[in-house]
């Protein structure tokens, strides 16, 4: 244990200081046994929480049998402070309920301090303040002492902390505080829960191709084509469809006609009618185009079997199951016609509903229709024109630069579309940029339009990053390997954590491990600002300055926030000697 202070250096110059506090004049026997240390030295930040132990040792004959004393840790910062939880210390004759410190045995306490974690800490120190009491003289009512003096306040210093002006006692009461850690380490804030945050995938195609298709059917053994047959096919809506391809510049229309035959004839027969058939349609779809200038390929295909078990599953035949299990069983286009006409009872429901329906030929128009280019998309985005929730999420994902574009994007999105991976990947956006309490409640907003693993991975990192640690856990029994990782760490369990980091938050597990080797390594290929920033703070913490120097530099080099940080930050605590 280290030792922080001789107590009774502090103590016998406030047996001088106080007269009339008669209980303190024989405190400061032993006064090279008393030590007060503090674990850790550096405060570490750990799940929204400031937390340290306060150990102090009093020797044997020390402590006044008729003394109390109270001890109060605050954590001081620029602007503020915080007091924790007062410890009372009471000699054996004291009746009160507080510790008590026997004279002839001497004692060894342990004080657990907590203080919820504000920004502002990052840079304080953590001061004891002590007030005494005796049962008489002037310290009948707890008196404050300066631990640094020993001396009691003056009668100036009494009145002023006697008075109103909060800013003139709180000067007074860090003057008589006792110092005894500097500097928090606040490396659990630094894990980038983002890294971890999967995105929702956007449907935006550059290219779609829509289908469109009708079937000129013909009469068994027949490549004829009938006026009937013509109307049945509704050409003229084929042809319409077509002609309004033509006036867009951005599709490209390919026509196939794809001669078949039913499979219930001999195969060679079948394989010419197939090509007869679309011979004769060619020359109509030829007919009905004419003044579109597009080519047409043609091509027969023989015994159509894909489209027989197509019909026959969507068929209500009643042993359609016994027919699709025939086809499965056989490769030879014969077998399988044998054996489907051995099924007598089906058979006849076969010719009816289904063979006729294969004897056609397919007439197909193949559009592509060409989407806007990344330029055009960029463009309508800036000047506020339409684009479709797909188009915006590619946008977002693919052409912005930066995530304060993203944000801007997605924002837009937000406000015209409803849906749950807009405000998922607006929370993944907003959390690279920081503004966690945003992204939090992007999250929530995508969990009430979907349930979908990553949503809720999101959401549980989120409430991570937010300091919310409880409400993250209750994801947990869900979560994935990485998600129950960043769980750990922000629990402060650094080991259990890296197991399943990777990249910079296994460093940063490692750090606070104090694995330094490593730490280095999970950062060897990382050339970001903040891997610089981390292989400053390894350097540091191995003593070797000059590596530390030159790594803040490169850090800061790409990205000067991280000076005002290090201006804070314990781990770099050397380099400000």
């Amino acid at each position: 244990m280290k030792n922080l202070m001789k107590l009774s250096i502090v103590l016998v110059a406030a047996a001088m200081a106080f007269s009339s506090c008669n209980c303190f004049k024989k405190m400061a026997q032993n006064r090279d046994e008393i030590k007060l240390s503090v674990n850790p030295e550096v405060l570490t930040l750990n799940n929204g929480v400031v937390a340290a132990d306060i150990n102090v040792s009093f020797p044997v004959d020390y402590f006044n049998a008729k003394a109390v004393i109270k001890v109060t840790p605050v954590i001081v910062f620029e602007g503020g402070e915080v007091a924790g939880t007062p410890k009372y210390y009471q000699g054996s004759k004291v009746d009160d309920n507080y510790s008590v410190v026997d004279k002839k045995n001497g004692g060894n306490y342990t004080q657990h301090v907590e203080f919820p974690y504000d920004p502002r800490m990052d840079l304080c120190e953590l001061q004891l303040r002590a007030e005494i009491k005796c049962p008489k003289g002037k310290c009948k009512t707890f008196t404050l002492v300066n631990l640094n003096t020993g001396a009691i306040p003056t009668k100036q210093q009494a009145a002023v902390l006697a008075g109103n002006d909060a800013a003139a006692k709180a000067a007074i009461a860090r003057e008589f505080g006792l110092t005894v850690a500097y500097g928090l380490n606040t490396l659990q804030k630094d894990i980038q829960y983002s890294d971890l945050m999967e995105q929702m995938a956007n449907n935006y195609k550059k290219v779609t191709t829509v289908v469109d298709k009708t079937d000129l059917l013909y009469a068994i053994n027949s490549s004829k084509v009938t006026k009937k047959n013509e109307k049945n096919a509704n050409l003229d809506a084929f042809k319409a469809n077509v002609d309004k391809n033509l006036t867009n510049d951005r599709a490209t229309q390919n026509i196939a006609v794809k001669g078949y035959a039913s499979p219930d004839g001999p195969e060679k027969f079948n394989d010419k009618l197939s090509k007869a058939r679309s011979e004769s349609s060619e020359k109509v779809v030829a007919k009905l185009l004419k003044d579109a200038g597009l080519d047409i390929d043609a091509a027969a295909y023989g015994e159509d079997w894909d489209g027989f078990k197509e019909l026959v599953e969507k068929s209500n035949i009643k042993d359609k199951n016994l027919i699709l299990q025939v086809l499965s069983l056989y490769n030879s286009p014969a077998e399988r016609e044998r054996e489907i006409k051995n099924m007598s009872t089906v058979f006849n429901e076969l010719k009816e509903d289904i063979l006729p329906e294969l004897r056609r030929a397919q007439i197909v128009n193949s559009t592509d229709l060409q989407g806007k280019t990344d330029a055009e998309i960029m463009a309508a985005y800036r000047n506020g024109d339409a684009l479709t929730v797909e188009e915006m999420l590619y946008a977002a994902e693919t052409l912005a630069k930066n995530p304060a574009e993203q944000v801007a994007i997605l924002t837009a999105a937000a406000k015209k579309y409803n849906d749950a991976r807009v405000y998922n990947n607006l929370g993944i956006a907003q959390s690279e940029m920081g503004d966690n309490a945003a992204a939090l409640k992007s999250f929530e907003k995508a969990a009430k339009l979907d349930n979908s693993k990553q949503i809720t991975k999101n959401l549980t990192l989120s409430n991570l990053a937010n300091g919310k640690t409880a409400e993250a856990k209750k994801y947990a029994a869900a979560a994935d390997a990485q998600t129950k990782a960043a769980i750990a760490a922000a629990e402060g369990d650094y080991k259990a954590a890296s197991k399943n980091l990777t990249g910079y938050n296994a460093a940063i597990a490692a750090v606070m491990n104090n694995d330094l080797a490593a730490a280095k390594k999970a950062i060897a290929k990382d050339n970001s600002a903040d891997a610089d920033y981390l292989r400053a703070v390894i350097a540091s913490k191995e003593g070797d300055l000059k590596t530390a120097e030159a790594q803040l530099k490169s850090a800061v080099s790409k990205n000067p926030a991280l000076a005002q940080k290090a201006a804070k930050d314990a781990n770099l605590k050397a380099l400000k000697k």
